[in-house]
């Protein structure tokens, strides 16, 4: 292994571990019906760097370069962190429950999943987070379909939906933050750019709730006898005024405030505790009980007990393990320039400029199959692109709409990237024991998918596609990035991506 000369990899090599990998997953998804993707992933990190060892590469090499895309991931490991320790303080402190409360009184199980989409949209575009939307309003969501007998994978998807567009659209999102910082746009540019994607998105997932909360419905009677024991129970055992609210509160403030999410977030989390001591009369040691090892509760009332008990550190370990793997994975993949061969592969077969748009959006979508980082899908496409589209003339803008949607967007519908297995650990879906019908929240999450598929055809269309204009030319000369042109067979053609880096 001191090999020091290393070789790059062919398009069929380059694929090999990808593919394999995806076998591996497969075989334990399908035929053992376990879904646990951790052990899969970890082959595919040894198959990578087995192949990079025949390709000249040495161990210690490939070990820095998984681990650097580890390091990289931290920020959202430590989002899951705060994230699980959030979830267990505010149902200590009555938030959740009184949110469920609230709910089942106000809402009409036909509006129920429409209003859901439109609530998380609120608050994730308020909050910048879809992971933290997803752990609290998104289960306390739960709760109130549940009481309505709404199926579970039916709430989850409209809470996917608006949780994870607001958080696209929201300029305190790290994620709406690194797109255009990836391919050197505006921030309020990129937002603005988003919207002829994200609206008509939006109002198509909206009108496919509303016509499934009415067909859920239709000629079936609406429990009130198990609305009326949920309501009861949390009535029993919680104390409900307004103050318990104060912990969401104090985030949205921090969040309008253009604090960080991490702090953020620990705040609410602080401040939950604070309550559930104070007006639910808890005393420290529980609360700290419920950071770590999430909510508990014995009220006798099934309903109750399996939507609330929940939350904490330990809760989130199934899913910072994926993660971590997923990263090395990625890490693995990128260092032996796997994924730089693929790309460029890619971009080679490009004439025109949708073909381009729906590569770089199914690149960051494959980065999410593959790596399982949201994170990593918008910033690596993103490096490998940019010079594509500064070449043909084409803004960014382009770059950074089709990043979000394949990575952003994508992200919560893999089970195991980062995204879709906090909505899955967070929303209780019990996939993990077996409960598989509850992934068809990934075809129910409406607005995820629907907006890459637009935005796909508008570049082929050629609608809402804009040119890059005379001040972003001249942002690129001032950044030095020149573009260099080659003559091909097909007539002009950019060099290969990473050659510009």
């Amino acid at each position: 292994m001191s090999t020091k000369t290393t070789r790059r990899p062919t398009l069929g090599l380059a694929l090999l571990p990808i593919v394999l990998t995806l076998g591996v997953l497969a075989i334990q998804l399908f035929y053992f019906k376990d879904f646990t993707p951790h052990i899969p992933l970890a082959f595919g990190l040894a198959i990578t760097t087995a192949l990079g060892w025949l390709q000249g590469h040495r161990w210690p090499d490939m070990e820095a370069g998984a681990l650097r895309v580890v390091t990289i991931g931290l920020q959202s490991v430590a989002i899951l962190m705060v994230v699980g320790m959030i979830i267990g303080t505010w149902i200590a402190a009555g938030t959740v429950p009184y949110m469920i409360h609230a709910g089942l009184q106000l809402l009409t199980p036909a509006w129920f999943l429409a209003a859901g989409m439109l609530l998380c949209s609120v608050v994730s575009v308020s909050l910048g987070t879809s992971w933290g939307t997803t752990g609290t309003v998104g289960l306390a969501l739960m709760g109130i379909g549940a009481g309505f007998d709404i199926p579970m994978y039916w709430t989850a998807g409209a809470v996917v939906s608006g949780a994870f567009f607001g958080d696209k659209v929201s300029p305190l999102s790290d994620t709406t933050n690194l797109a255009p910082a990836v391919t050197g746009t505006n921030l309020f540019d990129h937002i603005r750019n988003m919207m002829p994607t994200t609206i008509p998105a939006m109002l198509i997932a909206l009108v496919a709730y509303l016509i499934a909360g009415y067909s859920l419905i239709d000629g079936r009677p609406v429990d009130f006898a198990k609305i009326t024991t949920i309501s009861q129970g949390i009535e029993q055992h919680f104390t409900l005024s307004w103050v318990v609210l104060l912990p969401a509160v104090l985030v949205l403030v921090l969040a309008i405030n253009k604090m960080p999410a991490i702090p953020s977030l620990f705040a609410g989390a602080v401040a939950g505790g604070v309550v559930a001591i104070v007006v639910q009369g808890a005393d420290l040691h529980e609360v700290f009980a419920s950071m770590q090892a999430g909510f508990k509760l014995d009220s006798g009332i099934k309903d109750i007990d399996s939507l609330l008990n929940r939350g904490g550190i330990q809760s989130m370990t199934w899913v910072i393990t994926l993660v971590m793997i997923a990263l090395g994975f990625g890490g693995a993949l990128e260092h032996t320039r796997c994924l730089e061969v693929i790309v460029e592969a890619l971009l080679r077969r490009t004439r025109r400029f949708g073909s381009m748009q729906a590569a770089a959006t199914g690149t960051a979508i494959a980065t999410n199959l593959v790596a399982g980082d949201p994170y990593l899908s918008i910033a690596l496409p993103g490096r490998m692109f940019s010079p594509a589209y500064r070449g043909r003339g084409y803004s960014t803008l382009n770059l950074s709409r089709a990043l979000e949607e394949g990575g952003t967007l994508v992200s919560p519908l893999v089970p195991w990237n980062a995204g879709g297995a906090i909505v899955i650990t967070a929303l209780g879906l019990g996939v993990a024991d077996g409960h598989f019908e509850n992934l068809l929240y990934i075809p129910l999450s409406f607005a995820c998918w629907i907006s890459p598929v637009i935005g796909i055809a508008y570049a082929y269309l050629g609608w809402f596609s804009p040119k890059a204009s005379a001040a972003e030319r001249q942002r690129w000369h001032d950044m030095g990035e020149a573009i260099q042109v080659i003559e091909g067979p097909a007539g002009a053609r950019l060099r290969p991506a990473f050659a510009a880096s």
